[in-house]
């Protein structure tokens, strides 16, 4: 090999050498995002601006929704900060009735629950409808509000007014203001069926599901859009 063509491979090694540290490095980036943070108690201080929004990307595609702090101030500071903290990151849509809801919200990673679901919410009046798209926390009781939510899939005007474990109602604080059509393909084979392991998921994670429901479709991310 000449001097020039010496030159001219060890030049191109090194620019291969160096695409594939880019790319090592862009992988570690896309991974550091998309992992669930265990926070300090310091992120229970953060407040939600007006309005935000997020994109939800999942397995089958993505929607985007919007908070809106007027409807539930701290239920919406809530969610800013458990998509901040990448909460719903690798959770599954383990509910789905496509003519009722979509529920969700429990973490993949047992301590992030232990952190969150003691945090629970008081209750507030509800100020917006139960529309399609419109979304609510799940809840057992009174103040109960913690990470799980639903997605309304149609109008559902009686869980504006039903009345469970002495509380009336369930209280929006968002809605899907692109993707329903996703929302539409999600896998709804089980149905409510999943409600009764509940424990099991946030004992077990996403592998019991995995093992037992196989197919239960799966939020990737939830990201606040800048």
């Amino acid at each position: 090999m000449t001097g020039s063509s010496f030159y001219k491979a060890n030049k191109m090694k090194k620019r291969v050498s160096k695409n594939r540290v880019l790319l090592l490095i862009g992988v570690l980036c896309f991974i550091d995002t998309a992992q669930t943070q265990i926070p300090g108690k310091s992120i229970l201080e953060l407040k939600a601006p007006a309005t935000f929004q997020a994109v939800f990307k999942t397995n089958k595609g993505d929607f985007i929704i919007e908070g809106i702090r007027q409807w539930s101030p701290a239920g919406v500071d809530r969610l800013y900060q458990l998509i901040k903290t990448g909460f719903y990151n690798n959770t599954a849509l383990f509910r789905v009735e496509q003519y009722f809801v979509i529920q969700f919200g429990i973490s993949d990673n047992r301590a992030i629950n232990r952190f969150w679901d003691p945090k629970k919410l008081m209750d507030e009046p509800i100020l917006h409808k139960n529309e399609k798209g419109v979304i609510a926390y799940a809840r057992g009781g009174i103040n109960d509000r913690a990470t799980q939510l639903f997605i309304n899939t149609v109008n559902n005007p009686l869980l504006d007014t039903v009345a469970r474990a002495g509380l009336k109602g369930y209280t929006p604080v968002a809605r899907v203001i692109k993707g329903m059509d996703v929302v539409a393909r999600f896998n709804g084979r089980y149905g409510r069926a999943t409600l009764k392991i509940q424990d099991s998921i946030y004992k077990y994670g996403n592998r019991y599901l995995e093992k037992y429901y196989p197919g239960i479709d799966r939020i990737l991310s939830a990201t606040i859009i800048p």
